[in-house]
């Protein structure tokens, strides 16, 4: 789930250099909405998936036009501050009783759980299907990526926006595009979030979308294989660190190991130093 989420911030930054620190709470709105598709209209898993994915691309897109756009040139402190008001206003306007509302929800798992142990661990159906989800989503990212049209604009934009435009590539519409497809990942990571902790609030997206922004560096920001690599490592390190030592420093470790990737290599394990021709 981390990775889901990390993809998210990782692209946005190969694209644009932002930091979307609203993009945890469009993973919260992701989950609220595959909530409704579950309680309210009893759809399959498959739709559930669908309409998590679609509302969070929708709504990155309208915040990357309204809120990002106007601010491209401007100084990146302006576009950061923004970012940070984005991510506010989104968890307390969800929190009014006339949209989602301020109390937790508890989620429905669209399945029954079953459990398996091997080796004295003990395996989930719900740990099985994150793992496949989280791993198609990399693969149907990296298609897109290497082998479309608009991922090889992705691609080019990133490397230089402006050589980009010159050579036809329609540079607001593949920032936009890139808003829309990390947030559909972000929207994929609420549904397996709500089915594998089953309660949500408007504000369970600060925690998950800082451990994965921190992720996100860790593998090396802007690097989509990086993002997976490090969420993985997170989602290890928390675990081990709760198993033998203390629930209490699961959250801590996150940002120790933040601190010790930026001393140890700043640009992230998979991360390259940009060059700059002066």
């Amino acid at each position: 789930m981390y990775a889901l989420i990390a993809l998210g911030y990782t692209m946005v930054y190969g694209i644009v250099r932002l930091i979307n620190f609203a993009h945890g709470d469009v993973f919260m709105v992701g989950a609220f909405l595959a909530f409704y598709a579950v309680e309210k209209f009893h759809l399959p898993l498959p739709a559930v998936f669908a309409i998590a994915a679609g509302g969070a691309a929708f709504l990155a897109v309208v915040i990357e036009r309204v809120a990002y756009r106007p601010l491209r040139n401007a100084p990146k402190i302006a576009a950061l501050i923004t970012a940070i008001g984005v991510s506010l206003f989104l968890e307390y306007f969800t929190a009014l009783h006339q949209v989602f509302g301020p109390n937790y929800y508890a989620f429905p798992r669209p399945f029954q759980v079953v459990s398996l142990e091997i080796g004295g661990i003990t395996v989930t159906n719900i740990q099985g299907v994150i793992l496949v989800v989280a791993l198609a989503s990399l693969g149907v990212l990296q298609y897109v990526v290497y082998r479309t049209k608009v991922g090889r604009g992705m691609r080019a934009v990133s490397h230089d926006a402006v050589t980009a435009g010159l050579m036809g590539v329609n540079v607001n519409g593949v920032i936009s595009f890139t808003f829309g497809l990390g947030a559909a990942l972000a929207g994929v990571g609420g549904v397996l979030y709500g089915i594998a902790y089953p309660q949500i609030n408007t504000f369970m997206g600060v925690m998950p979308g800082l451990k994965a922004f921190t992720a996100a560096v860790l593998g090396g920001i802007g690097s989509i294989p990086g993002a997976f690599l490090g969420a993985l490592i997170m989602g290890q390190s928390e675990t081990m660190t709760t198993a033998y030592l203390s629930s209490t420093y699961r959250d801590g470790i996150a940002f120790v190991l933040l601190i010790a990737v930026l001393l140890w290599k700043p640009t992230g394990i998979l991360g390259k130093a940009r060059t700059e021709k002066v």
